[in-house]
């Protein structure tokens, strides 16, 4: 199991590199390894977009769930 820093660090790059899309790439990989059968890294993909959206719930004009 990857370590929670690893995955915050992750959920960082992914807002770095996409900004308010972050949470749609992440949400699309996720997908992908479950339709790839590869339920860890959907696992994954799941704790990193769960953390994306506490980054953009903590950032001033961040979106609103």
């Amino acid at each position: 199991m990857i370590e929670e820093r690893e995955i915050w660090a992750c959920a960082h790059q992914l807002v770095r590199q996409h900004g308010a899309h972050a949470w749609y790439v992440a949400s699309q990989r996720a997908d992908e390894l479950l339709a790839e059968g590869q339920m860890e890294g959907h696992r994954t993909f799941l704790r990193i977009l769960d953390r994306i959206r506490q980054l953009e719930a903590m950032s001033p004009g961040g979106a609103v769930h």
